[in-house]
């Protein structure tokens, strides 16, 4: 009896493989998950490392808008690789190249760099006018620059950290703890079209900013990073002062 019915067992699983049945637990044809090394997917890598910041289609972020035509045209491939690669100092873009402590390979850092050339650049961004380099030549002049940000930049954005314009404050000191000097750059020149921000050519009435000017207030901004983001914090008072004592200490501060 039992080996008539094992004999039957094999005949049914014959019949089964034989009618093209698929046996419970075998996998199906494609259901691998690629290892992440070998993701090259310009919209999966994008999504899983840049929407959070830059905006799921490269602008509306709180980071560079992408996707600004201008933006494309102004920074040559080997500078948006290496801001990919290595990161930005003094900012919260991280590096993402494995080699710097990240997770991507060069093949992937490649492929977002041409799938951002592919979906965002256009030609002729700036309608046949040079715009000032991506990077810096010289160091900037931070006094000259707080002269440049009376006329370019306080109008709109405030004359101090204390009285804001109506496109907000970018002399909060939270705020400059979070930029670099080529950030700023990188948003005076192609402007932010995401958020009403013009291009260099916008910020003064009747004239386009110079390099110089776009680099000393550049320089300004940063001098006037504070050295401690977020301060000043509520005093904490001492085992020692009497309940008096206490509310005073906090008055004064």
């Amino acid at each position: 009896m039992k080996r008539a019915g094992s004999l039957a067992g094999m005949a049914t699983l014959a019949l089964l493989a034989l009618a093209g049945c698929d046996l419970p637990g075998k996998p199906k044809a494609g259901p691998e998950v690629p290892r992440p090394e070998e993701v090259l997917a310009f919209e999966t890598l994008y999504a899983a490392n840049c929407a959070g910041c830059h905006g799921a289609h490269g602008q509306d972020g709180a980071a560079t808008n992408l996707a600004n035509p201008k933006y494309q045209a102004l920074v040559d491939d080997g500078s948006m690789r290496e801001v990919i690669a290595k990161g930005m100092k003094g900012t919260l873009m991280p590096a993402f190249a494995q080699e710097n402590g990240g997770m991507l390979t060069d093949a992937q850092i490649d492929a977002l760099v041409q799938g951002m050339r592919a979906n965002w650049r256009r030609p002729d961004a700036f309608g046949g006018e040079t715009p000032p380099p991506y990077k810096a030549t010289h160091a900037g002049n931070a006094e000259k620059g707080q002269a440049v940000y009376a006329i370019a930049c306080a109008r709109c954005h405030g004359p101090s950290a204390q009285q804001r314009g109506e496109a907000g404050s970018i002399l909060d000191g939270s705020f400059l703890a979070l930029i670099n000097e080529q950030t700023v750059r990188t948003t005076v020149i192609p402007g932010r079209p995401d958020i009403g921000e013009p291009d260099w050519r916008g910020h003064i009435p009747g004239r386009a900013m110079t390099d110089d000017e776009i680099t000393d207030v550049s320089a300004w901004l940063m001098s006037q990073r504070p050295a401690n983001p977020g301060q000043p914090y509520p005093a904490v008072s001492t085992a020692a002062e009497k309940p008096g004592e206490k509310q005073a200490s906090a008055l004064k501060h």
